[in-house]
């Protein structure tokens, strides 16, 4: 439970994120829409709305050549839920411990959530790339330059990390379009 409020709080920590949840609670949106409302760019928006969605907190749906993007009222009552009949949220995995992910990931990402440097062993890189994952979508195609600013807006060697996400069977390429691939089949310092 404590892993999905951080989670969760983590993706609302952002002020175009809490604008976009904002704006949702009105009515649905396309990226358009969305990016002229907050006067962002539409692939700036698209990734917020990933982080989003990546939450359960937006669904969409296509209309033609838009997608529509609405708050998923559902999703929070949920968590609300979730919060408040827990009788000590967290007491399980604070007994446990962090994870060895989550001790990577101290070390090498700051407050911001910005990558302080690129790991040099294998399996706390791994730990960095499934944490990298977490800001791509399982159902969506990428540009090169998306994956680039996607990755950018967490470290400034795109070319790297990219590559490493290809190495580990995370990302795949075809003809310059970018997927996420399923997690079972991550390689190793990748796997979950």
């Amino acid at each position: 439970m404590t892993d999905t409020l951080l989670a969760f709080f983590k993706a609302l920590a952002d002020e175009s994120r809490l604008k976009i949840i904002g704006l949702l609670a009105g009515r649905e949106h396309s990226v358009q829409d969305l990016a002229e409302a907050l006067d962002l760019k539409e692939p700036t928006v698209s990734h917020h709305l990933r982080v989003l969605k990546n939450q359960g907190l937006v669904t969409a749906r296509a209309e033609g050549n838009l997608r529509w993007h609405a708050l998923d009222i559902a999703a929070l009552e949920q968590l609300s839920r979730r919060v408040l009949e827990a009788k000590d949220p967290g007491a399980t995995e604070a007994a446990a411990g962090p994870t060895g992910d989550d001790r990577v990931l101290k070390a090498f990402v700051d407050a911001d959530g910005k990558l302080k440097l690129i790991p040099a062993a294998r399996k706390k890189r791994g730990a960095v790339l499934r944490w990298l994952m977490n800001d791509f979508a399982d159902d969506r195609r990428y540009a090169e330059s998306e994956v680039n600013a996607i990755i950018q807006a967490r470290h400034s060697d795109c070319a790297t990390l990219r590559r490493e996400m290809i190495g580990h069977n995370m990302l795949a390429r075809e003809a310059g379009v970018y997927r996420r691939l399923p997690r079972e089949g991550w390689r190793e310092g990748g796997e979950a």
